[in-house]
């Protein structure tokens, strides 16, 4: 896809960050390399920390860091080694591709958000999906994308900010990434608006009770060590709340399933190595970095002890939440009226009643 076409899907630009102040941002104000194909100054989501929440920022309660979470993902991308830590990502993004493969139809135009390494659309085919555009808010991420058969554009953009025009996709796709958003109803309506009627909307993310075995076991080493306990795993978004989430952004035709993965570690140093080589640590703004010593020891007895199973290994359970919301289109199909029903309740129940066909 070439940089034109890339620049056309973006809003027109506000101001750039080349006339910011020389004190902003530095880890804002880079401009990519060419090879990411929308430069910076095209549109308005790039503004020098405009795309990273801080505390006390305006308009919603800041949970995560998200400058933090940048750094995270840049490193974890660093790694020499860091294939193996994609486990997860795939096998959440071929659950993605599943959904859309389901869609009996083809998207000339898709957009992924929080891309990764292109955990989706390795496993998506240009006879479904025939152009595809990658975001993510971590550079070294985008340029370890993998190839896919399908033509690709890579634009460096924060999920809490789009910067795309209005009715631009087919299809918007997200794996892994937005419980990680601050704002994520107003995530979740910048998603719909930057679909055009009747396009639709599938994600993927990490749901309320993920990890809680690491939590339990970390709460109550902390308590017992330490009289007292810091959040050490980052609060997730219930599935009870997703749908109403979804309605109030706008979709229609909404539909949410849960699905559990349990991972098995040879103990809780390896969870949290694998946690931080994914790029999932913590970045709350209220956690504690420091973990004494006595306290992980501790933590790692009572995970063995309450979720140990007999081959000595312990299991991670990450709960993940699908979702799937259209844009309304007066070619949907749309409930009937109220008190248009032909047929009442008490009629239907004496379907089942047996009929008495002996003349006799």
């Amino acid at each position: 896809m070439s940089s034109g076409v890339c620049r056309r899907l973006l809003r027109a630009a506000g101001s750039s960050p080349a006339a910011s102040p020389a004190g902003g941002s530095r880890s804002r104000s880079r401009v990519p390399s060419p090879s990411l194909c929308c430069s910076l100054r095209a549109g308005r989501g790039f503004e020098p920390r405009r795309g990273l929440s801080a505390p006390g920022g305006r308009g919603t309660v800041n949970v995560f860091n998200r400058e933090m979470k940048m750094r995270q993902k840049n490193w974890a991308a660093s790694l020499q080694d860091g294939h193996q830590y994609d486990y997860l990502r795939d096998e959440v993004g071929s659950r993605v591709a599943d959904r859309v493969y389901d869609i009996a139809r083809t998207f000339p135009l898709a957009l992924d958000i929080g891309s990764g390494k292109s955990h989706i659309a390795e496993h998506l085919s240009k006879d479904v999906v025939e152009r595809l555009v990658l975001t993510d808010v971590s550079e070294k991420t985008l340029r370890q994308t993998r190839r896919s058969e399908i033509p690709t554009c890579r634009v460096l953009a924060d999920e809490e900010f789009l910067p795309f025009k209005e009715n631009t996709f087919d299809l918007v796709v997200s794996s892994l990434s937005l419980h990680w958003i601050n704002d994520l109803p107003g995530a979740l309506r910048q998603i719909h608006n930057a679909l055009k009627p009747d396009g639709v909307f599938i994600g993927a993310m990490v749901g309320g009770e993920t990890l809680y075995e690491l939590r339990c076991s970390l709460q109550l080493a902390e308590t017992e060590r330490e009289g007292g306990f810091s959040p050490r795993v980052s609060p997730y978004t219930a599935v009870t709340d997703l749908g109403n989430l979804l309605g109030r952004a706008g979709f229609s035709m909404l539909t949410v399933d849960i699905d559990d993965v349990q991972v098995h570690y040879p103990g809780i140093t390896e969870v949290m190595t694998d946690l931080q080589g994914m790029g999932e640590s913590n970045c709350a703004w209220n956690r504690r970095s420091l973990l004494h010593r006595d306290s992980i020891l501790a933590a790692a007895a009572i995970y063995k002890e309450m979720y140990g199973s007999e081959d000595g290994s312990v299991p991670a359970t990450f709960e993940i939440l699908y979702m799937i919301g259209w844009k309304p289109h007066e070619s949907q199909a749309k409930p009937a009226k109220r008190g248009s029903a032909s047929v009442s309740f008490e009629d239907l129940s004496k379907i089942s009643q047996p009929t008495n066909t002996d003349k006799s």
